[in-house]
């Protein structure tokens, strides 16, 4: 072997060996808290380039040298030969000795004794277990994780270390301190035998890979992950099982089978000190922003804490910011009603072209751990008493807890730069922007998120210049250099001003208060005039604002304390800001400052709100094609519609009101703010739901009676309550001069309504099923 090559080999063990700065995973959880930001992959040794490293690095893995053998980590065991066959019996002797208590309580009834109602209970137990095997077995087979053998996930951190960093090529970045703490907490639920929770947000099929590769890396217990059952895929699915995934279907309410199996499952893994990671928003949000808390796991969890079965588990909130999304466009595709394109995880991982392309960074956060049972009694302390076996209150309790963890993600969410740029760039009035102003406007941006305790990513003595210009080159596809000639200096626009959305909306958290209130205020801004024709009383602001944060509270997540406790608070931030002016006899309006610098900070928060707008607005809109078509056998009840189709159907309308000028963006005609506005619509008694179970489960939509629109001469009027809500949402929109004219909008909306209101009217294949299937059950009768 020549010199060079001997000495190469022996640098890179040593730098492989020594690559962990802690010795023992005990003293990494106690070390001195350090703020300092840390990048956790190392650069890829590819084969092609060098094979010898690649080798050298793929048998260090395999063996299990340093860090990578993962033999000490702090949580209970995993990674045995075992491990799956026992949390298997658990599950099924756990579910035998409920069942045959169940009995034997009421056998017990029956006055034998105690020697008898043993006896009987344990041959009841051993007759259910052989029945449960025999009935769930595949179930059970088909959900339990099977971490049996510590090779498999040697492998699969070899394998994410060189996917990570040719995807995101500067790094994972994590911050120091809040890890520490985390195995501070860690260490102790392992002396109690209890769990973490684990409750990132959700923006890519990368955060599975992301989180367990941390994990390892730092010497915490692998999470059991919970994952939709389409990633249960050939090759791919048992891997991902071996390495703490487990599949669950999305729907379990028609198999109660299955769903006690689930149920016990979850139960036996916190029982066991299992760290489980569960997404708490149900599926990856399209919209770059945190969607509203799906509860399923969540409640599995609080109800074994409840009962008393589990002792306590630790919620830990997390954030994870990737300065490009793989998965954006066929985002974009699917909010605008396109179909959805098939894809997965090992469609992403294994499509070379992706893994070519350098997407810059990971950030990774942590909110400080909580003990759920310590939140539960500072719960019912604060609410008084509470009867936890009432649905209604524990369903209160229920989402107090997921929207403290959605709060808890916000706030230590770090904005990246491609969200400082995307924010900028989509705030601004104008076709485009030169390089000068909008590195001016993301220094702005960047203060301000400071200033109001959040947090941006660490440029690295990186100018702004350059972060701006290595962002662009990340986005290239989203934000261009104009190519015209003669220009005095680089000018960017926008390509794909939907998908960047994405981007922006990642931001929206930090200003969401501030930015209803311009909005509100901006009913009287609009008018022009003298400074006295645009002011407001606080009143009547805090009447505009409590009316916009009741619409889009299934979208937007407020700060604790109530909207009037909120509103006093904004409005001081505005007017010490220099956006508003707020008199001593209680008017405000916009600060002299503010006017004098063209209102580009009051524009600025007005633009981050104004597509949730369009979009409840659109979707009330839409409502008046629920109203019954213009016949005459037709009777004065809403039509009742698919709602999927339905949902199609509004989408047009908004579309060809964008293109027609009566709608500002075109994102808000995206599927998921229609669906959550509808949602709200429901909540607020303006539409009726009601769910079918064949042909598959399905929707119907239909009016609640008062909302229903009256035909004048056979034609829909803007009037009634359904018209007053949609008038009332259409004057915080943004002043356009095609629609300041309102009587000619209204007449082009409901001219196109009335054309939907026809094609609503026509049955949908669900709807045909149904009409036979009642047909046939009437003839039967």
């Amino acid at each position: 072997m020549a010199d060079d090559t001997r000495d190469k080999l022996q640098a890179l063990m040593e730098e492989y060996k020594n690559s962990d700065p802690a010795n023992s995973v005990r003293q990494a959880a106690v070390l001195q808290d350090d703020n300092e930001h840390r990048n956790l992959t190392q650069e890829p040794r590819r084969m092609r380039e060098d094979p010898v490293a690649f080798m050298l690095n793929l048998g260090l893995h395999y063996r299990g040298t340093g860090w990578r053998g993962y033999k000490t980590y702090i949580g209970n065991k995993i990674f045995y030969p075992e491990f799956s066959p026992r949390m298997k019996s658990l599950v099924i002797d756990e579910l035998a000795d409920r069942q045959a208590e169940r009995l034997a309580t009421v056998q017990k009834k029956k006055n034998i004794s105690e020697q008898e109602y043993q006896r009987r209970m344990a041959r009841q137990r051993k007759v259910l277990r052989r029945e449960l095997e025999a009935v769930a077995k595949g179930i059970v087979d088909k959900c339990v994780s099977t971490m049996d053998d510590i090779r498999n996930v040697r492998f699969f951190a070899f394998a994410l270390n060189n996917i990570l960093v040719r995807l995101y090529h500067q790094g994972i970045h994590i911050k120091e301190s809040q890890w520490v703490e985390l195995k501070r907490v860690a260490l102790m639920a392992q002396q109690k035998k209890q769990s973490l929770i684990l409750a990132p947000c959700h923006k890519s099929h990368i955060d599975y890979l992301v989180v367990s590769y941390i994990f390892f890396r730092l010497g915490l217990q692998i999470p059991h992950i919970v994952a939709g059952e389409n990633l249960d895929l050939p090759i791919l699915g048992p891997f991902l099982k071996s390495c703490g995934a487990f599949f669950i279907k999305r729907e379990w309410g028609g198999n109660g089978l299955y769903k006690t199996i689930m149920e016990e499952y979850i139960t036996t893994l916190l029982l066991e000190g299992m760290n489980l990671e569960c997404f708490i928003e149900g599926t990856r949000s399209r919209l770059g922003k945190l969607l509203s808390p799906k509860l399923g796991i969540v409640k599995i969890v609080l109800d074994a804490i409840i009962s008393g079965r589990v002792s306590d588990c630790f919620i830990v909130p997390m954030s994870l910011g990737y300065d490009k999304i793989i998965e954006t466009s066929s985002y974009a595709n699917e909010l605008l009603g396109n179909p959805k394109e098939k894809e997965s995880l090992w469609g992403l991982i294994t499509n070379t072209r992706i893994l070519q392309l350098k997407w810059g960074r990971v950030d990774v956060r942590l909110s400080k751990p909580f003990s759920l049972r310590g939140w539960l009694e500072d719960q019912l302390n604060m609410r008084g008493s509470m009867d936890l076996t009432n649905a209604g209150q524990k369903s209160i309790l229920l989402k107090s807890l997921g929207y403290r963890i959605l709060s808890d993600i916000n706030a230590v969410s770090v904005v990246m730069p491609s969200a400082l740029l995307g924010t900028v760039m989509l705030t601004l009035r104008g076709r485009g922007v030169g390089r000068s102003e909008l590195i001016r406007r993301v220094d702005w941006l960047t203060k301000v998120i400071r200033s109001k305790g959040g947090q941006v990513a660490e440029f690295y003595g990186m100018s702004t210049g350059v972060v701006v210009d290595r962002t662009v080159s990340i986005h290239k596809e989203l934000i261009a250099e104009q190519k015209v000639k003669d220009l005095l200096e680089p000018t960017f626009y926008c390509v794909n001003p939907f998908e960047l959305s994405y981007y922006r909306n990642q931001v929206i958290h930090m200003f969401v208060e501030e930015a209803i209130a311009c909005v509100a205020l901006y009913t009287v801004v609009k008018l022009g005039g003298s400074k006295v024709n645009q002011r407001m009383r606080y009143t009547d602001l805090l009447e505009e604002i409590s009316f916009l944060s009741s619409l889009l509270k299934l979208d937007m997540i407020y700060k604790p304390g109530g909207v009037e406790n909120n509103t006093r608070r904004t409005v001081r931030w505005l007017a010490d800001n220099d956006v508003f002016e707020v008199s001593d006899d209680g008017w405000v309006t916009l600060s002299d400052a503010e006017r004098a610098c063209g209102r580009e900070n009051y524009d600025f928060l007005c633009f981050l709100i104004w597509p949730f707008i369009d979009s409840y607005w659109l979707a009330a809109v839409s409502l008046f094609s629920l109203a019954p078509p213009n016949r005459p056998t037709q009777n004065k009840d809403s039509v009742k519609a698919d709602m999927k189709v339905f949902s199609n159907r509004a989408q047009a309308l908004g579309k060809t009101l964008y293109y027609q000028g009566d709608l500002n963006y075109l994102e808000a005609v995206n599927k998921e703010t229609l669906s959550t506005a509808f949602s709200r619509y429901q909540e607020q008694d303006i539409i009726t739901i009601q769910r079918h179970p064949t042909p598959k489960s399905w929707i119907e939509i239909s009016l609640t009676d008062h909302y229903v629109p009256e035909r004048v001469n056979g034609m829909l009027m803007p009037q009634g309550a359904l018209w007053d809500l949609a008038d009332r949402i259409g004057k915080f929109r943004m002043e356009g001069k095609n629609r300041r004219d309102s009587q000619t909008v209204s007449t082009r909306v409901l001219r196109l309504a009335e054309i939907l209101a026809e094609e609503n009217a026509t049955p949908s294949a669900n709807q045909k099923t149904l009409l036979k299937k009642r047909s046939a059950d009437k003839a039967r009768l």
